[in-house]
């Protein structure tokens, strides 16, 4: 039996090997904004060229800011200041120029041209002849760029691309003249493609990422956190997110973690957790503007079990099985609906009981891309499960299968959920997957 100055010299060690893997918030950010600029090297160009748009307009007021913001300004711009305006323009060599129309020019100075310079109405005007308003600088830029599209955040399917308020729209839309009002287009396509893709520096490091998560989820399903006949459901939950927050990092949802037991079937509510449980958690947080979600399941052990029965067993590799055919029905080029419908068709021949629900992941928990069934939505969703895959793109690889256990006389589905990586044609486990249920003695 391992003592207690073991056990709290082993819990020491495993907190400060967590801790050492986050960095301190100054060279985060400095992480942070490196892959800002790489994305605007190679994402941006990529998604602006695939869109067919050139002229690329982001808008919004302080606190009310575009979804799209935080992700393609320095991390030191919290919010919007004021009214911020960008403008995105693909150049002739494959280059994005990127201007900034806004006052102050707190934090972009690196990454963006300040081009209102004789703001009107303010001290900040060296040449008060020509002082403008913000909207008739943008009506001046996208004139001199010679814009052939210009791209709005506006979008009936996508809340991420729909960020440009009703207001600014119409402000926008009047300071325009009639021949550039004619070039306004949905950047529908730019936003949704900007965040689902990943650069090189962020793929290499969403592994580790994802490492940081399972580590946490290793401890929470532990003995040394779970006392069956004491602790509660509510109790792990409580841990697993006072251990997010004190490591610095965040929460993205309310987490989970549930009870699946003999007789019963799966319990969302607080009960004591007992020998012979299965416990269930649903768990996402946030690190360097990357989100993780991950779904993993505990065997609580009898006295006299070393490991789980065969057929609870069984019920996790026939779920393995489930996530293998999903991940190899992943092409580029290939829509969401397609591939759950050869993914649920595979699954069911095989004699499963899928239920496929994968979202993409990244810059939200629940990101911009191609939707891959909804639990509710097994015959295809509309418009965003038509999406096609992409190259360099991140997903939460989550689903279930439903059984039927004689042995509990009790129908229960397993759910499984890790996030995986869509690169060069094939998919990879950004951190393994849970092949074996984690075992609380």
């Amino acid at each position: 039996m391992i003592s207690r100055e073991d056990f709290l010299l082993k819990e020491s060690v495993d907190s400060l090997a967590l801790k050492s893997k986050i960095l301190p918030y100054r060279m985060a950010e400095k992480v942070k904004d490196a892959w800002l600029k790489e994305r605007f090297e190679t994402v941006l160009p990529v998604v602006m060229q695939r869109s067919g748009i050139d002229t690329w307009v982001i808008a919004c007021n302080e606190y009310n800011e575009d979804p799209v913001l935080p992700t393609i300004t320095p991390t030191a711009m919290f919010t919007a200041r004021r009214l911020t305006i960008l403008v995105f323009h693909l150049e002739q060599d494959g280059t994005v120029k990127r201007l900034a129309l806004t006052r102050p020019n707190v934090g972009l100075d690196d990454f963006y041209q300040a081009v209102w310079i004789n703001q009107k109405g303010s001290s900040w005007c060296p040449q008060p002849e020509l002082a403008e308003t913000q909207f008739e600088c943008l009506n001046r830029i996208v004139t001199e760029l010679k814009s052939e599209k210009i791209g709005l955040n506006i979008s009936d399917h996508y809340a991420f691309a729909d960020g440009l308020s009703k207001s600014l729209y119409d402000r926008i839309y009047r300071a325009l003249s009639e021949e550039n009002r004619r070039k306004i287009t949905s950047a529908e396509k730019v936003a949704v493609g900007w965040l689902e893709t990943r650069c090189q520096s962020e793929m290499d490091a969403y592994g580790g990422i994802v490492q940081i998560a399972h580590a946490i989820i290793d401890e929470a399903f532990s003995s040394r956190v779970v006392l069956p006949g004491v602790t509660t459901n509510a109790d792990v939950k409580y841990f697993m997110l006072q251990r997010v927050i004190d490591l610095g990092l965040q929460p993205w949802f309310d987490f989970e973690v549930s009870i699946i037991r003999r007789g019963r079937g799966s319990i969302y509510s607080e009960e004591i957790i007992l020998p012979g449980d299965i416990l269930h958690c649903d768990f996402g947080l946030i690190y360097l503007g990357l989100y993780t979600d991950t779904q993993e399941n505990a065997y609580v052990l009898k006295k006299g079990e070393t490991d789980a029965p065969e057929y609870l067993k069984k019920i996790l590799k026939d779920t393995n099985r489930l996530q293998d055919i999903v991940c190899r029905n992943f092409a580029e080029g290939r829509t969401g609906n397609e591939i759950l419908k050869l993914s649920l068709e595979q699954a069911k021949a095989e004699g499963l009981k899928p239920c496929v629900y994968t979202h993409p992941i990244g810059n939200h928990g629940h990101a911009a891309g191609t939707t891959i069934g909804l639990w509710d939505q097994q015959d295809g969703v509309e418009y965003t499960g038509d999406y096609p895959i992409h190259d360099n793109t991140a997903y939460s690889l989550e689903l279930n299968c439903t059984f039927d256990v004689e042995q509990w006389d009790t129908t229960f589905s397993l759910g499984l959920e890790t996030d995986i990586l869509f690169t060069k044609g094939k998919t990879y486990f950004l951190s393994g997957r849970q092949e074996n249920y984690h075992l609380i003695r």
